[in-house]
């Protein structure tokens, strides 16, 4: 059960960063995602500050309401960025349903190996 936690924890938070990095440092491209899917742009950097603040959150393990918080947020995020995706149909939902994915099984499997 540890490996499975681990695996899909790490995953989850890779997809995470990979994001965050993104929006840090291509910026103006991911602001320019954010406007075909609807999204405002100002959200840009504080999502990526969010998302990486998450990753510390739930690696750490140190604050209990904090981590299931951190999990609401990823959870919202995925769900928010599928969703535009989908309505859109720009087949680039992948990532958030591969990073739902991770995350179900993350959480599921964190309250039996870090409760």
């Amino acid at each position: 059960m540890k490996i499975v936690y681990w695996v899909a924890t790490l995953a989850m938070c890779g997809i995470m960063l990979f994001s965050a990095q993104m929006y840090f440092r291509n910026t103006e491209m991911v602001r320019g995602f954010f406007e075909n899917l609807d999204y405002p742009t100002y959200l840009v950097i504080p999502l990526a500050i969010a998302k990486i603040l998450g990753i510390i959150v739930i690696l750490t393990n140190k604050i209990k309401w904090l981590k299931e918080w951190a999990y609401a947020g990823f959870f919202f995020d995925m769900v928010l960025a599928f969703t535009a995706h989908y309505v859109k149909d720009d087949g680039q939902g992948l990532f958030a349903i591969l990073g739902l994915l991770f995350l179900v099984i993350s959480y599921a499997s964190s309250k039996k190996v870090r409760p």
